[in-house]
């Protein structure tokens, strides 16, 4: 533990994920949500007649829409972060100043990152939203009216949020005011704890 120079006053504390790890676990979430999301859509819709139109689609020489599912996955992909960095925005003083997205490429992983530190229950929300947005919502939507490709959208979104459930996994024992520090090129955070 040591102090950073940025903020005295405070005790700084390094919660970090191992971004291999975080796949990995990726992996299993994916597994997770193919069960709860793929077990009540299969109880409920006729589930190779979904996969049959969804395949005739993709392989229709007439047409080009697996385009559409490339477009929707990377679209899918930049609102997952672009979701982070508003509410990042939302709770930090400098508003959008302090946000900046990119990817780290030796893992491919896109990222949003916030420049200053938030309160620890602004951070857990900005790391759940895109969870609830692109994954839970869509697929609940999904479940209801049989929308096979929106279930595959939901189940992939939902697995791709395991290195946000991990981070979280981190903090949400905080005390709540606490603050939390985004890592600027880690998977992870720095708790900042007032020194008494």
């Amino acid at each position: 533990m040591s102090e950073i120079e940025n903020y005295p006053g405070y005790v700084v504390e390094p919660r970090l994920i191992n971004l291999y790890k975080a796949n990995v676990v990726g992996f299993l979430f994916f597994a997770i949500f193919i069960l709860l999301y793929g077990l009540p859509f299969y109880l409920l819709w006729d589930i190779k007649e979904s996969f049959s139109i969804m395949k005739n689609n993709i392989y229709d020489k007439d047409s080009n829409v697996w385009w559409v599912y490339v477009i929707i996955i990377v679209s899918g992909i930049v609102i997952h972060e672009l979701i982070h960095g508003i509410v990042f925005a939302f709770f930090a003083k400098e508003g959008f100043k302090s946000i900046k997205f990119g990817v780290l490429w030796k893992m491919l992983t896109p990222y949003a990152h916030c420049k200053e530190p938030l309160q620890v229950r602004a951070y857990m929300l900005a790391l759940v939203m895109p969870f609830i947005i692109v994954g839970l919502l869509p697929g609940i939507y999904s479940i209801f009216t049989g929308n096979l490709p929106l279930l595959l959208f939901a189940i992939f979104f939902s697995g791709a949020a395991a290195g946000d459930f991990m981070i979280l996994n981190l903090i949400y024992k905080e005390n709540k005011d606490n603050l939390v520090l985004d890592h600027p090129t880690e998977g992870g955070c720095f708790v900042l704890k007032k020194v008494m």
